[in-house]
């Protein structure tokens, strides 16, 4: 989880053109496996589009090109969710049945169009249940967003 921003100093008391400045001290590398402290044991990656502006992701279902994953038993340990430029406003929420509080009861964010956000949760997301494992996603139209789940 890196943001890395290079600042350029200038100004009159600066004896050089120019001075960069890299601020990085809240980067965080880690790496997180079957047998790490927040362990990952699955990956879901994929672009969703929307059905007449809504899905839910049922955490319990995900398919791949090569498999269902079920995630029941395990934690979302990370979760990128990008809503691609020249869509509409998405709405990502706990979902309205079965809903996973993956941020905390009753969360919901919205990404407008090109931006994207991305969640370490250290082992503090609720376990995938058969009472906890949908989070909706509401749009318009058929717009499509991407997301990446890390599961253990």
């Amino acid at each position: 989880m890196n943001l890395t921003v290079i600042e350029t100093l200038t100004g009159d008391a600066l004896q050089s053109s120019g001075a960069n400045v890299v601020h990085d001290a809240f980067n965080k590398g880690a790496t997180i496996d079957a047998s790490s402290a927040v362990p990952a044991t699955k990956v879901y990656a994929a672009e969703i589009a929307l059905s007449g502006g809504a899905y839910t992701i049922d955490l319990s279902s995900l398919a791949t090109l090569q498999e269902t994953l079920d995630a029941t038993g395990l934690k979302v340990q990370a979760i990128k969710l990008i809503n691609k430029a020249g869509n509409a406003v998405m709405t990502f929420s706990e979902g309205a049945a079965n809903g996973y509080a993956l941020l905390g009861a009753s969360w919901t964010l919205d990404l407008l169009a090109g931006q994207e956000a991305q969640f370490y949760l250290n082992e503090a997301a609720p376990d995938v249940a058969a009472g906890d494992k949908t989070i909706d996603v509401a749009g318009t139209g058929t717009e499509s967003f991407q997301v990446i789940l890390v599961l253990g």
